[in-house]
């Protein structure tokens, strides 16, 4: 009896903890490897969560599997928070209408792709490429993200805009590519198509917006109401408190569900964005500092999760076809951003790499690569293989292509502050 309860005491705290110290140990080595080979630390990590997951050697704790999903989504909330105060919202006015489009246009060509493409390659029917379109069209935030915060803070395409744009488009891809995966879902269950659903992708944005700018402005005033009477809020608290009222705004998402539709992780930039506006730079900068060393952190738990959520046992039922598929798919990516560049003031190699960083796929393809057959549909398990095959091959890709062509491709502005 004494050991069974020492079990149910000290048995899964010990697992759940030797499962957090393999994450970060195992998963900053295979980091500090790949970088040493001159490859992106992102590879090391998620093929350190592959081999840890519980499709290869299973060492990780079942309830932190359990869990992966909001685990993911606080590291994703802290980049987006030190992408927002890093944001010249200056240069997003600059940016205007290609910053608009790359939010939808990229993703569109290449789910046309799908649709196109696929039945002929796949052998699926038109509604099952739509679904599979929907799954993989959307741009890893997690990837592009927190490089195009490295790009601002050294001044690599600033000039021009170029980090901000691509930032800002990956912040609303993910949106209007998972409304459309609702939707063709649906019709592939049997269902129909509801206006309304599409309707939701602009009223999401556009909310959540607002309701970050609101949020930012109150904690601004709070933090100089604090400063004013003399009970000055430290930084670190000033952390806490918007880390905390970072996680309110992505529940405020689900809780309005029923009635509205809000983008969290929209509020969450949008937030930070009026943060840096209204406070003085040194506070603003600190804070961005400090969620910067969080990142270090946050960056090893995404990464090692999203990896430990790829089942390797789905390349192989998946085949040649697939990975010609997934290449075709980013050849009409690829024109959709070029369509978007159409216009502005970008040369011939800042438009190969705005190229480049639209490519990586992992946080969403990781996330819903399985819901089509967890819904029964019949192209669920092709869905499945080659969403798993689109991380695999995109993410090292588009990484490694962001890393090793921004010093060539893009020009530096020096009076960087």
């Amino acid at each position: 009896e004494n050991e069974e309860l020492s079990g149910t005491i000290w048995g899964d705290p010990v697992i759940m903890l030797t499962s957090l110290a393999l994450i970060f140990l195992v998963g900053l080595s295979a980091a500090a490897i790949c970088g040493g080979l001159r490859l992106p630390r992102i590879i090391g990590m998620l093929f350190t969560g592959i081999i840890l997951g519980p499709h290869v050697l299973g060492l990780l704790d079942d309830k932190i599997l359990s869990i992966s999903s909001e685990l993911r989504q606080m590291a994703l909330i802290i980049i987006l928070l030190k992408a927002g105060l890093s944001l010249n919202l200056a240069d997003l006015k600059k940016i205007g209408r290609p910053a608009v489009m790359m939010s939808f246009v990229p993703a569109s060509f290449e789910i046309c792709g799908y649709l196109l493409c696929a039945p002929m390659i796949l052998g699926i029917t038109r509604i099952e490429a739509a679904v599979m379109g929907a799954v993989l069209a959307a741009v890893s935030p997690a990837v592009v993200v927190p490089r195009m915060v490295q790009l601002m803070e050294s001044g690599y395409g600033t000039e021009k805009s170029i980090p901000q744009m691509i930032l800002a488009g990956a912040s609303c891809d993910d949106i209007f590519v998972i409304v459309l995966f609702s939707t063709f879902s649906g019709m592939a269950r049997g269902g129909t198509a509801d206006m309304k659903q599409f309707l939701n992708i602009p009223v999401s944005i556009v909310l959540g917006i607002l309701l970050g700018a609101v949020v930012g402005y109150l904690l601004s005033l709070f933090f100089e109401t604090a400063y004013a009477k003399a009970h000055y809020v430290r930084n670190s608290m000033k952390v806490i408190i918007v880390l905390g009222v970072s996680f309110l705004l992505m529940t405020v998402e689900t809780w309005a569900k029923a009635y509205v539709s809000v983008s969290g992780l929209l509020a969450v930039v949008s937030m930070a964005c009026v943060l840096k506006i209204k406070c003085p730079r040194s506070v603003s900068g600190r804070l961005s500092e400090k969620f910067g060393k969080l990142w270090i952190a946050a960056e090893v738990v995404l990464f090692v999760l999203v990896g430990a959520a790829v089942d390797i046992r789905y390349t192989a039922t998946a085949g040649a076809a697939a990975i010609v598929m997934i290449l075709l798919a980013l050849v009409f990516r690829a024109v959709g951003v070029l369509v978007c560049m159409t216009g502005t003031a970008l040369d011939k190699k800042e438009r190969v790499f705005t190229v480049i960083a639209y490519l990586p796929k992992a946080t969403v393809q990781a996330a819903i690569g399985s819901v089509p057959m967890a819904m029964g549909l019949a192209c669920g398990q092709i869905v499945l293989s080659v969403a798993v095959l689109a991380i695999l091959i995109t993410a090292p890709l588009g990484a490694i292509g962001m890393d090793m062509t921004y010093k060539k491709l893009l020009k530096k502005q020096e009076n960087i502050s």
